[in-house]
């Protein structure tokens, strides 16, 4: 069994646990040499996926782009041995400067704001994955989705798998569905080798539906109820699984639900944290017979299953949590129904 610690004490303990390679992942990144460019690499999970590329193949050049609106930021992932660019990657000039590579992960993305912006939420995810594309025609190109183009389903149904017909609601989930079928059709018209990734929820101690169950509870506000369950997975893990996948890649453009194998109950989340916290826990409304909840059975016949398992996730976060760790303030929102980010 994998030895992980019993506590992450700060920051550079966390990025140093977050960007452990695997034997599997040097495996598979080493049957698709040459350069890895990551284009929107500034934000949650970018940095750390830079690194755990680096860390897997020290040999490999490993290339960020990003607008690098955060101070330091950059700096850290050249200290990593990263190489950084500065890009507004909407503008076709920034794009077409950029280095050619035979490997590249597309992470760009806009969601919180969606409904109030719409046309810079399908400008960033459909109009940008299209120029990117038709830029790096014939790189492998591994690319985010999310859960959100999927309905949400009953509880017990072991969630929507990769065979469930998407069905997106709000402006967010259809402009994501849209990047889908815009890296589809690179495949199919320019035989452009793509994989999609469609994640639910990844844990960092900073962010996530844990962190966000926790510091409710800290802050004795009601965990909501009304997406009564969930699907989580370490992000070390999902941006394993994201490198893996560019040896993947295929002109039929493979989709895979990436997230961990429990369907978890919001309500036994809070009181575990309750435990962990020493608080008093407070619930509002009821849980609802459906929630956003996908299967990864595919994934894990892929890529085995996370290492890092729920129970030192919810540790990891509740002493994080209770020792005043940084926030990055970014709520999931998990609770939301209407697709109104």
């Amino acid at each position: 069994m994998e030895s992980w610690p019993d506590r992450i004490a700060d920051e550079a303990a966390l990025e140093e646990v977050m960007s452990r390679p695997d034997p599997a992942l040097a495996e598979d990144l080493a049957a698709v040499p040459g350069d890895i460019l990551v284009l929107g690499a500034g934000g949650k999970m970018g940095p750390t996926l830079c690194r755990l590329a680096r860390r897997a193949d020290p040999a490999r050049r490993v290339i960020a782009v990003a607008r690098w609106s955060e101070p330091g930021l950059r700096e850290r992932l050249e200290s990593w041995g990263i190489e950084c660019r500065a890009a507004e990657l909407t503008d076709r000039a920034a794009l077409a400067a950029l280095p050619d590579a035979p490997n590249l992960v597309f992470m760009a993305a806009r969601k919180f704001g969606a409904s109030g912006a719409p046309e810079q939420t399908w400008a960033m995810n459909v109009l940008l994955p299209a120029m990117v594309a038709e830029r790096w025609a014939s790189s492998r190109i591994a690319f985010f989705s999310s859960g959100n183009v999927l309905p949400l389903v009953p509880m017990l149904s072991g969630g929507a798998d990769e065979g469930t017909a998407p069905a997106p609601v709000g402006e967010y989930a259809a402009s994501v569905l849209g990047r889908e079928r815009v890296f589809g059709h690179a495949g199919s018209t320019r035989g452009t080798p793509v994989f999609g990734v469609r994640l639910n929820y990844a844990i960092d101690l900073r962010y996530g539906v844990l962190h966000d169950v926790a510091t409710k509870i800290m802050a004795g506000q009601p965990v909501p109820l009304a997406m009564g369950h969930a699907n989580v997975i370490w992000q070390g893990d999902a941006n394993a699984w994201t490198l893996r996948a560019l040896r993947h890649a295929d002109a039929s453009c493979p989709i895979l639900n990436v997230t961990g194998p429990e369907t978890v109950s919001i309500r036994w989340l809070a009181e575990r944290f309750a435990e962990r916290l020493d608080r008093p826990v407070q619930f509002a409304g009821e849980e609802r017979p459906d929630a956003l909840l996908s299967n990864a059975a595919r994934a894990f016949a892929t890529f085995g299953y996370p290492r890092v398992p729920l129970a030192r996730m919810i540790d990891w976060v509740a002493d994080w949590v209770v020792r005043g760790g940084r926030a990055l303030g970014r709520p999931t929102k998990f609770e939301v129904r209407d697709g109104r980010f």
